[in-house]
C-alpha cells in the first residue's frame, strides 16, 4: 500500500519553514538594529523612530520572498506618498502647537478614512500608511512646539525605508528566496500529490473488496488536503514572481506557469473521489471486464508520465508523449458502446469520464486552451495590477452614498479616531501605543471580531511579557539581548501557522517583543511594558466596540442570509440545465453560486468562534453539513455543464439535427428540474424564516387561512426527502426515463466514421450527466433534512413540517 509522501515529511516540512522565516526575520531585525543604534550619527538623526522601522519589516518581511520585498518597497513608496503627503501639508498649515486631543484624533481619522476608501490600494499599503498617519500626528502632538512640519514627516518616511531596506536585504542573505523557486517546488509537490492520487483512486476502483477500497479512498482524501494548500501556496507565489523579472530575467524559464495545469487537474481528481463515495460494491461491474481493467491502468501510467513533464519544469516537449501513442492508449473507452441498464453503474462510468477529463486537462492542448480564455476573459493571477496603484475614478465611484465601501472605512476610520483619544487622554507620552495596534491590524474583509481581537490582545502580552524578561536577563549585554529574538521567532512562527492563534496574534507577538529588545534609552522596560499593554487595550476596545455599535448584524445571522442566497443561486443554476443552453452561460452561474458557497463559508468559520451571549447558540454541524451539501452540488454542476460541452461538441459529427434529437432528454430534464428546483427554491425562503409563532401570527394579522388537511392548498409538496420509497421511486422513473432515451440517442448513430468513438464519448457523456443528476436529487434531499434540522434548533416546540411552512409562505408573500 503506498504512503502518501506528504505525511512522514511534515513535521521536517514545517521546521524548515518556520526555522527559515524566523531566521530571515531576525536579520531584517539585526540589520535594523544596527543602522540605527550603531550607524552614522547622521543617518540616526534621520531615522528618529525605530520602533516604526520594526513594524515595517513585521510587515514586510513575514513569510516573504524576494518578490513580496520588492513589491513592498513600491507600497512603501506609495503610501508614504499616499499619507505623509498631505500630513506635511497640514502640520504646515495648521501648526503642531495648535493641535489638541480631539483634533489630533480627527485627523488622524480623516487620513484613514482617505487611505482606506480605494478598493484598489494593497493591504501592506494601507498598514503602512495608517501607521505613518498615527505617528506623524501624534507624535507631532505629543512634542508640540518641538516638531518640525518638514522634517518630521520625512523622518517617518526614513524610518520606513530602512525597514524595507533591510527586508531586501534579508531576502538576499546568505542566498535570495525566490518566489520563482518557490512556486516551482510547490508544483512539484503538487504533481507528485496529483500522481499519487491518482493511483490510489484507480487502485480503489479496481478493489476486491469495500475494505480495501475505502483504505485507498482515505489515504487519497488526506492527499487532497495538501493540496488544497499547496495550490493556494502556487497562488499566492504567482503573484511575486511579477515582481522578480526585471531584476532576475536569467531565470525567465522558471517563469512558465506550470501550475495553471496542475490547478485543472484537481477538479478531475476531486470528480474521481465523488464518484468512488457512491460506488454500491466493490469490485465494479466495469472493473471485471479485462481489457477495461487494463486499458484504465495504462490511461493511469500515461497520464502520470504526462504530470512529470509538469514536475520537471523543462521546456521544450521532451517529456510529452506522442499523440498517437494518447490515442492508442484511449481507444480503451471504445468498448463502451451502450449505457448501463441500471444505476449502479452510474458512478463507474462518472470516474472513466472524470479520468478522460483529467487526461485532456493535463495534455498541453488543455492549458493552450487555457490561456485563449484568460486572454479573452481575465487572468488568474491574484495579484491585479490594479492593486498596485491608485485610482481615482474608483476612489470617487466608492464616495457614493449607496456604496458598500463607505460604512466599513468609516468604521474603521472612527475606531481608529477614538482609539487615539482615549489613548491620548489615558498617556499623552505613551498615546500612539493605541492607535497603532488598530492601524496595523487594518483587514480588507470582515473579521471574527472577538477572536481578532482576543488573539491580538494575547499575543501582544506574550511578546511583551518575552522582551521584558530578556530586558532583565541581558540588562547589560544589548546584542546579546538583541539575539534573545531569535528563539522567539521561530516560536512566533508557530504561533502563525497554528489555529489558535494565526497570522493576527503571531505577529502581534513579533511586535511586542521586538519594540522592547530591539531599543533603548525608552526608560524601565516594565513601564514601558505596563503602559503598552493598557494602550493596546484602549485600542482594542474601541475597535470591538464601534464594530457591534455599527455592524449589529452577528456573524450567525449573515451566515443565515447567504445560505438563502446560495439556495436561490442554486436554484438559478438548476433551472438554466439543459442540453441546448451554451457551456459559457451554465459556467457563469456556477462561478456565482461557488462565491455565494465561498462566502457562506467564511461566514460559518466567523459565527463558530463569535461569542454567544444571551443569543441561541450557532448549530455548527447542521451548518457544516449543508456547506458540504452545496460544495459538492457546486462540482456536480460544473461536471454537468462539461458533460453537456461534450455531447455539443461529439454533436457536430452527427449527421441529424441536434436539437430535434435531444428534445426527449430535455423533457426528462424538466421532469428533474421542476421539483429539485422549486423545493431548492422554498428552502432558501424557509431558512430564513426565524420563528414560526410569528408566521402563524403573520396570517392571523392578515386574515389568510390555509387548509391542507381538506385538500384545498394549492401549494405542491415537494418536501419528501422522509417521505419513503414514493419520491425515490418517482425520481428513479425520471432517471429511468434519461437512460432509456439516452440509449435510443445512442443506438441512433450508425455508419458514419468514427461511430465506435462516437458512440463512446456520447455513452461518457451521457451517464456522466445522469450521475449528476442522480447525485444533485440526493444532495438536494440532504439539504431539506438539514434546513429541517435547522428550523427545529430555532424552533424546538413547533412542529416542523416543510410542506406546510411552505405553504404558509406562499399564502402569506403570494
Amino acid at each position: 500500500m503506498p504512503n502518501p509522501p506528504q505525511q512522514p515529511n511534515r513535521a521536517r516540512v514545517v521546521w524548515r519553514t518556520c526555522l527559515a522565516s524566523a531566521f530571515r526575520t531576525a536579520l531584517a531585525c539585526i540589520i535594523v538594529g544596527i543602522t540605527t543604534l550603531y550607524g552614522p550619527a547622521s543617518l540616526q538623526r534621520q531615522v528618529a523612530f525605530p520602533a516604526f522601522s520594526y513594524v515595517t519589516v513585521i510587515l514586510v518581511v513575514t513569510d516573504a520572498t524576494l518578490g513580496d520585498t520588492l513589491h513592498g518597497c513600491w507600497l512603501a513608496l506609495y503610501a508614504s506618498v499616499q499619507s505623509l503627503g498631505p500630513a506635511m501639508l497640514s502640520l504646515w498649515l495648521i501648526g503642531p502647537a495648535k493641535f489638541s486631543n480631539e483634533t489630533t484624533a480627527l485627523a488622524v481619522a480623516l487620513g484613514g478614512l482617505v487611505v482606506v476608501l480605494p478598493k484598489s490600494t494593497h493591504l501592506i499599503a494601507k498598514r503602512i500608511a495608517l501607521g505613518q498617519i498615527v505617528i506623524v500626528y501624534v507624535v507631532g502632538f505629543i512634542n508640540g512646539e518641538q516638531t518640525e512640519p518638514i522634517m518630521h514627516p520625512v523622518h517617518v518616511a526614513a524610518s520606513t525605508a530602512v525597514g524595507v531596506f533591510a527586508c531586501v536585504l534579508a531576502l538576499l542573505l546568505p542566498y535570495p528566496r525566490l518566489a520563482s523557486c518557490e512556486a516551482k517546488k510547490n508544483c512539484k509537490l503538487l504533481a507528485e500529490n496529483g500522481s499519487e492520487r491518482l493511483k490510489l483512486l484507480v487502485k480503489a476502483l479496481c478493489a476486491e473488496d469495500k475494505a480495501a477500497a475505502a483504505a485507498s479512498i482515505s489515504q487519497a482524501k488526506l492527499l487532497s488536503a495538501a493540496a488544497t494548500k499547496l495550490l493556494q501556496s502556487i497562488k499566492r507565489f504567482q503573484g511575486s514572481v511579477i515582481w522578480e523579472k526585471l531584476p532576475f530575467k536569467f531565470l525567465s524559464h522558471y517563469y512558465t506557469n506550470s501550475g495553471e495545469k496542475l490547478q485543472d487537474m484537481e477538479m478531475a481528481l476531486r470528480g474521481m473521489e465523488i464518484a468512488l463515495e457512491n460506488v454500491p460494491s466493490f469490485p465494479g461491474r466495469l472493473t471485471l471486464d479485462g481489457e477495461l481493467k487494463d486499458g484504465l491502468l495504462r490511461l493511469e501510467d500515461h497520464i502520470c508520465l504526462t504530470i512529470k513533464k509538469a514536475k520537471s519544469f523543462l521546456p521544450g516537449d521532451s517529456l510529452t508523449v506522442p499523440e498517437s501513442n494518447a490515442e492508442d492508449i484511449m481507444k480503451f473507452l471504445q468498448t463502451l458502446q451502450t449505457i448501463p441498464p441500471t444505476h449502479q453503474d452510474l458512478p463507474s462510468f462518472f470516474f472513466l469520464f472524470c479520468m478522460e477529463l483529467l487526461h485532456f486537462k493535463s495534455s498541453s492542448k488543455a492549458t493552450t486552451n487555457k490561456n485563449q480564455v484568460q486572454k479573452n476573459g481575465g487572468s488568474s493571477s491574484p495579484i491585479s495590477s490594479k492593486q498596485n496603484g491608485f485610482s481615482f475614478k474608483e476612489v470617487w465611484n466608492s464616495c457614493g452614498l449607496k456604496s458598500k465601501r463607505v460604512m466599513p472605512a468609516f468604521k474603521f476610520s472612527l475606531s481608529l479616531g477614538f482609539a487615539v483619544l482615549f489613548g491620548l487622554i489615558y498617556s499623552k507620552p505613551n498615546g500612539y501605543w493605541s492607535g497603532l495596534p488598530v492601524a496595523l491590524s487594518f483587514a480588507a474583509a470582515r473579521e471574527a471580531t472577538f477572536k481578532v481581537a482576543n488573539i491580538k490582545a494575547q499575543g501582544t502580552v506574550l511578546g511583551t511579557v518575552y522582551g521584558v524578561i530578556g530586558c532583565f536577563l541581558f540588562e547589560r549585554f544589548f546584542p546579546i539581548r538583541f539575539l534573545s529574538l531569535l528563539p522567539w521567532f521561530i516560536f512566533s512562527s508557530f504561533l502563525r501557522q497554528s489555529k489558535m492563534y494565526g497570522q493576527a496574534g503571531g505577529i502581534s507577538a513579533v511586535v511586542g517583543a521586538v519594540l522592547i529588545l530591539g531599543r533603548k534609552n525608552f526608560g524601565p522596560p516594565s513601564e514601558f511594558a505596563i503602559a503598552r499593554i493598557v494602550e493596546t487595550f484602549i485600542g482594542l476596545s474601541c475597535s470591538i466596540v464601534v464594530e457591534l455599535l455599527f455592524q449589529p448584524s452577528r456573524a450567525s445571522t449573515l451566515a443565515k442570509i447567504e445560505l438563502s442566497k446560495s439556495l436561490e443561486t442554486l436554484h438559478e443554476c438548476i433551472g438554466l440545465v439543459s442540453l441546448q443552453v451554451s457551456e459559457a452561460n451554465l459556467v457563469e452561474n456556477q462561478n456565482k453560486l461557488k462565491i455565494n458557497v465561498n462566502q457562506l463559508g467564511k461566514f460559518i468559520g466567523e459565527a463558530e468562534v463569535e461569542p454567544n451571549f444571551w443569543f441561541l447558540p450557532f448549530h455548527n454541524a447542521c451548518y457544516g453539513k449543508l456547506l458540504g451539501s452545496l460544495s459538492k452540488m457546486v462540482d456536480l454542476l460544473l461536471f454537468g455543464a462539461h458533460a453537456i460541452a461534450s455531447l455539443e461538441q461529439e454533436s457536430t459529427k452527427l449527421e441529424t439535427s441536434w436539437k430535434e434529437t435531444v428534445n426527449n432528454l430535455d423533457d426528462d430534464l424538466k421532469l428533474f428540474k421542476e421539483p429539485i428546483g422549486s423545493s431548492i427554491q422554498y428552502l432558501g425562503k424557509i431558512s430564513l424564516i426565524k420563528s414560526l409563532p410569528k408566521l402563524d401570527k403573520e396570517l392571523e394579522k392578515n386574515n389568510i387561512s390555509h387548509d391542507l388537511e381538506m385538500g384545498k392548498s394549492p401549494c405542491p409538496n415537494f418536501f419528501r426527502a422522509s417521505a419513503g420509497s414514493e419520491d425515490e421511486d418517482e425520481m428513479d422513473k425520471v432517471l429511468n426515463s434519461f437512460l432509456q432515451h439516452s440509449k435510443e440517442l445512442v443506438d441512433i448513430i450508425h455508419g458514419i466514421e468514427g461511430e465506435k468513438e462516437i458512440k463512446s464519448q456520447m455513452v461518457l457523456s451521457l451517464t456522466a450527466l445522469a450521475y449528476c443528476i442522480k447525485s444533485l436529487i440526493r444532495e438536494t434531499r440532504y439539504i431539506e433534512e438539514g434546513i429541517r434540522e435547522l428550523v427545529q434548533w430555532e424552533n424546538p416546540s413547533s412542529h416542523v413540517n416543510l410542506h406546510e411552512i411552505s405553504c404558509k409562505i406562499r399564502a402569506l408573500y403570494s
